[in-house]
């Protein structure tokens, strides 16, 4: 129960996997996601670690994959995703999946560029096919007198004296329409208007073979005199990205080459039904499995970048890890390390063990589907420390709670409700389609929180008597007129309905109110001309409870941080002139509103001060206001008290807390530094009056040495004890056992001695290194 409402409790523990048995262990490490592993290898570029190629050929697989979904996104096939979670493939599997990649890239490639070659060709042939239809038509109407006699000066010679008709050339071709005007005009300035240009538009659009985008094209015709223009017209084609091509003279050849082209056509087509077909089919056949394929491509990256972080033994056969784990979680961690070293066929089990450690740990905070989306709100506005307490589980009721108390409509709220509750209900199915609607997964994420904020709204919206901003009137309004017509009391009459725009009840006259609406805020409030002023107050006096209430209750939770971490400081000097400051200000107007709220009936409710003017008079020690009379006996002298106590609570805060943490850091500092300087003065001066030397206990000037893989000596840290350098382990043998048994017989007779001379703090450091020395023999 505890752990619910506090991060997990962590620890640092050491991983020793076998080379064989490491990327399986790594893979149900991943599957149990409840591992944060360190870079042992910081100093180590990314390029020079042992899995780079691994990780390289992954990433390779990856984009072949990605090229393969464009394609598939492209012909517009949905991808088959069942939703399972395949296991990762081993290690000799990567070399058949890289086959069945490159195969399909290759494939797919291969009929693209076959498909395109062919687009193009039909292209062409399209293109050819418009040529010859317009170009006869032009001729045709070329027969016509009319245009006959109006290009007659074109067709007779420009010189006087020969009567023979010269013959003009042409060129034939397609050109984008958009680029009709520019073409027109370039050919006139540049031909000096010596050329013919007709021209007609394709009616269908073309397909672009390159980018799959439909063209408008224009056919045009040109004629000219001599090579010249000839030249002219040809590179001004060029440059406006023409296609020419050849064009017969005689009617006959036209209509011959038509017929053949229209039958090549026909031949074009089929072959490019038949190359999409194909192309569908293998697209269909790799959307099945794409999703899968992606999942194994990508948990095998992870684990070869997991495994880029560990450290190597000398002998190649020992991956060394730590890791970050809960507590909680060691024996769930263990089985997916045995289950690990089972798949992958070692027989030698991998090894945790736990390390002691002074380096703080994660925050992790254990969350399921319910709690999920409230945790992610709290971690928006920052993760708390190490074993702080977690506001989460309080935010699933606080925060639908709070966002009720504005929003407050019961129709909308029931809207709300039945909107989550059907992403509740259905929620497997939904995660099933995987949606890629960012709008949609962002609102199917928050279910859990929109149905809490409906009930609530609901509740709320009952509360203020509001739904769709229409008040119900189930129970009949407490509110009376007919008694302000009585002679007795306020002696109304119709005249002076009719005199007067706005009249007001008087809850004073009997008969006029006959108590609270059972449920909520009284209909008649919605009809009523001072609606906002009642409505205003009562909701800044219901903020003003819940907003403190809130406050004080998220201060107390600081009480238990501090309790635990067993920080006495911060609860003298923090936790209790807070809560002091806040309960003598807010915490007295708190119970002022109630106050007032049971003091003033109906009656006395004309005579009723302002709570915000005793407030504002309070802290300004203002009480000689003649219009601000006092609640109760003895008022100005508690006022004046409580406001004094939470003055002094801010030099306590900001002042004395300050001053104490400063003292309490030189004396840490001062200390440390002495510790520093006397334990090796003490150790040496010691040794030297008992006749020992320190090469011969095996001691360095500092008291430390690296013995086995173990540094041992005076003073040293837990983390730099506690790990063992396996690689200088690996190198001893026998000679290193023996001179530790000879340096802890040595240590063993320096201790006797020194305690003789009763010096208790090198005594002290001398025996954490005997102990050291024994354990290793």
């Amino acid at each position: 129960m505890g752990e619910l409402f506090r991060s997990e409790e962590m620890t640092l523990a050491q991983l020793f996997l076998q080379s064989e048995a490491a990327y399986c262990c790594v893979s149900e490490l991943g599957e149990l996601g409840m591992v944060q592993f360190r870079d042992l290898n910081p100093d180590v570029n990314v390029f020079q670690r042992k899995f780079v190629n691994e990780v390289r050929r992954c990433e390779e697989m990856d984009r072949k994959l990605r090229f393969v979904e464009k394609e598939i996104k492209k012909a517009t096939i949905p991808m088959v995703d069942t939703g399972e979670n395949p296991e990762v493939p081993f290690p000799r599997d990567m070399i058949d999946l890289e086959a069945t990649f490159e195969k399909l890239e290759n494939e797919l490639k291969e009929i693209n560029t076959n498909q395109e070659a062919l687009k193009k060709n039909f292209l062409e042939l399209t293109e050819l096919k418009h040529i010859l239809h317009r170009t006869q038509q032009f001729f045709n109407e070329m027969e016509d007198p009319n245009l006959l006699e109006e290009s007659s000066a074109l067709m007779e010679g420009s010189e006087g004296g020969r009567g023979a008709p010269l013959r003009l050339g042409f060129v034939a071709g397609v050109i984008s329409r958009e680029r009709i005007p520019t073409f027109e005009r370039m050919l006139w300035r540049v031909c000096r208007g010596n050329v013919f240009l007709r021209k007609a538009e394709i009616e269908d659009p073309l397909e672009d073979p390159t980018t799959g985008d439909q063209v408008h094209k224009s056919v045009f015709i040109i004629f000219f005199q001599g090579d010249q223009l000839k030249n002219r017209v040809k590179k001004i084609c060029e440059g406006f990205r023409a296609s020419l091509y050849p064009c017969p003279e005689t009617p006959q050849e036209r209509k011959e080459m038509l017929a053949g082209v229209n039958s090549r056509i026909d031949d074009l087509q089929m072959v490019l039904n038949q190359t999409e077909d194909h192309r569908q089919r293998v697209l269909q056949a790799a959307s099945k499995t794409m999703r899968v394929w992606f999942i194994k491509v990508r948990k095998m990256k992870a684990i070869y970048h997991t495994l880029n972080l560990c450290n190597i033994d000398v002998t190649q056969k020992c991956l060394i890890a730590e890791v970050w784990c809960p507590v909680s979680d060691l024996d769930s961690i263990q089985f997916a390390l045995r289950r690990g070293t089972e798949r992958s066929g070692s027989t030698v089990p991998s090894i945790l063990n736990r390390m002691q450690t002074k380096q703080t740990p994660p925050t992790f905070n254990k969350t399921n589907k319910f709690t999920s989306g409230f945790q992610n709100i709290v971690d928006a506005y920052g993760i708390g420390n190490y074993r702080e307490i977690n506001p989460a589980p309080y935010t699933i009721i606080t925060f639908p709670f709070l966002f009720a108390v504005m929003f407050g409509d019961m129709g909308h709220g029931v809207l709300m409700t039945c909107a989550a509750l059907y992403l509740v209900i259905r929620e497997s199915r939904i995660l099933a389609q995987k949606s890629d609607n960012e709008m949609f997964n962002m609102i199917f994420a928050g279910r859990y929180i929109i149905l809490l904020m409906g009930i609530f709204s609901v509740y709320t919206g009952l509360i203020y008597n509001d739904c769709f901003s229409k008040s119900l009137n189930m129970f009949g309004s407490g509110w009376s007129v007919r008694p302000m017509f009585s002679a007795k009391t306020a002696n109304w009459s119709f005249e002076t309905l009719d005199t007067n725009a706005v009249l007001q009840l008087d809850p004073a006259v009997p008969g006029v109110f006959g108590g609270p609406y059972p449920l909520g805020i009284d209909p008649i409030w919605n009809v009523a001309t001072n609606k906002l002023t009642f409505l205003n107050s009562f909701k800044m006096k219901m903020s003003v409870i819940l907003g403190v209430i809130h406050m004080l209750f998220g201060v107390s939770l600081s009480l238990f941080n501090h309790l635990y971490f067993k920080k006495p400081l911060n609860i003298f000097l923090g936790f209790i002139p807070e809560i002091v400051f806040m309960a003598s200000l807010f915490g007295y107007l708190v119970l002022l509103i109630f106050y007032k709220w049971t003091a003033y009936d109906a009656a006395t409710s004309k005579d009723a001060p302002s709570l915000l003017i005793h407030f504002i008079n309070m802290c300004l020690f203002n009480y000689n206001d003649p219009s601000s009379k006092p609640l109760y006996r003895g008022q100005m002298g508690i006022q004046v008290l409580l406001v004094l106590i939470a003055l002094a609570c801010v030099p306590c805060m900001l002042v004395v807390k300050t001053m104490v943490l400063r003292r309490q850091h030189l004396w840490k500092k001062r200390l440390s530094e002495k510790r520093e300087e006397t334990p090796a003065e003490n150790l040496e001066q010691s040794l030297e009056q008992t006749g020992v030397s320190s090469s011969c206990t095996g001691l360095t000037q500092q008291g430390t040495q690296k013995f086995g893989g173990v540094r041992v000596g005076n003073g040293p840290t837990e983390d730099e004890a506690g790990i063992m350098d396996h690689d200088q382990l690996s190198q001893h043998s026998e000679e290193g056992d023996e001179h530790a048994w000879m340096l802890s017989c040595s240590s063993v007779s320096v201790l006797l001695r020194l305690l003789l001379h009763e010096n208790r703090e090198t005594c002290c450091c001398s025996l954490r290194y005997v102990k050291k020395m024994t354990s290793l023999c």
